[in-house]
């Protein structure tokens, strides 16, 4: 038992230690959401020649005007963007490299205080994984008493399952941030088209990971609570079957001490003469009778019997 019980808790830890790392890696990474935007095309110049706008000033001859005939989608530039639960950031069409926006400024005044709220839970959420992982750790390495280690692992399932909960709330939080900022949101910043990114996959594999650990972490603790009943159930089965057992045997014991104590109170002797029966009648015949006990009482009630006996005859004999 003692080796099953070590390997899910070994599990648990394994699996707490992963969702803390998901977690932690997508809380202070920018791709949870991921897409293009749609942003026009930037006028010519030298640094630039390409994805840019010609519009047919002539360098040497300045009133020599080129026109440009593109139109449609053709005068627009599809920039990549991701965006976090921190900051969003774009590629910078003038220069290389990217330009960061917070992501909380952009969300709209009406749903700031809910992107304010899920930070906050996943902030939570990382701390309670925390506990959890330093109470499964401390089950694990440093509890030599099962009693212990049943308490710690109860409040360790029940840290992970709140860190859990907390972490699920958060997610949704975001996610009904974000969809709302893509309507509502600055039009220098809208996406033309997004998905949600690899931040976004390891917060809720954070999650499940974090509600497989408190799952095991509970299961670990019925499973061995079940264990101790059961065993106690047996042990107070067998104390009984062996107390039953043991009043039979001092029944018997004391029931053939009475019997040989009866038999060595009485002592009777046999008659010295005349024939008849031992103890009645005839100058020799004795009857002892020592120690106490019913058997006593019997000896005594027939000799009464016998001398009654005695004396109804001779007083017949003087009537007539």
């Amino acid at each position: 038992m003692k080796t099953t019980r070590k390997c899910r808790a070994l599990l648990s830890v394994f699996l707490n230690l992963v969702a803390l790392l998901f977690s932690t890696t997508a809380f202070v990474t920018t791709y949870w959401c991921e897409g293009t935007q749609r942003v026009p095309k930037p006028s010519c110049n030298k640094q630039r020649r390409h994805n840019c706008i010609d519009y047919g000033v002539n360098e040497t001859d300045r009133n020599k005007v080129h026109y440009s005939w593109e139109t449609g989608d053709d005068r627009f530039l599809f920039r990549r963007f991701h965006t976090g639960i921190w900051s969003s950031c774009e590629e910078n069409l003038h220069e290389e490299g990217e330009k960061c926006r917070s992501f909380i400024d952009l969300a709209p005044a009406s749903e700031r205080g809910v992107l304010w709220l899920s930070v906050v839970s996943e902030v939570l959420y990382i701390l309670l994984l925390v506990v959890g992982f330093s109470l499964m750790c401390l089950e694990l390495f440093h509890s030599s008493n099962v009693i212990d280690g049943l308490k710690l692992n109860a409040f360790a399932a029940v840290f992970t399952v709140l860190s859990g909960l907390l972490g699920m709330v958060a997610h949704m939080m975001y996610t009904q941030v974000f969809q709302i900022t893509v309507s509502l949101g600055p039009e220098d910043w809208r996406p033309h088209s997004w998905d949600y990114g690899w931040s976004f996959c390891l917060a809720w594999a954070s999650f499940t990971c974090c509600m497989a650990a408190s799952v095991t972490t509970l299961n670990s603790y019925t499973k061995t609570v079940i264990e101790f009943r059961h065993k106690r159930k047996l042990f107070e089965q067998g104390l009984r079957e062996e107390q039953t057992y043991l009043d039979q045997e001092a029944f018997r014991y004391f029931r053939d001490r009475s019997l040989q104590s009866i038999s060595s109170a009485v002592e009777v002797y046999p008659s010295h003469g005349g024939g008849g029966m031992p103890g009645v009648g005839g100058p020799g015949a004795g009857l002892i009778i020592g120690g106490p006990g019913p058997g006593r009482g019997k000896m005594r009630a027939l000799s009464a019997s016998i001398d009654m006996g005695e004396n109804t005859d001779s007083l017949g004999e003087e009537q007539c």
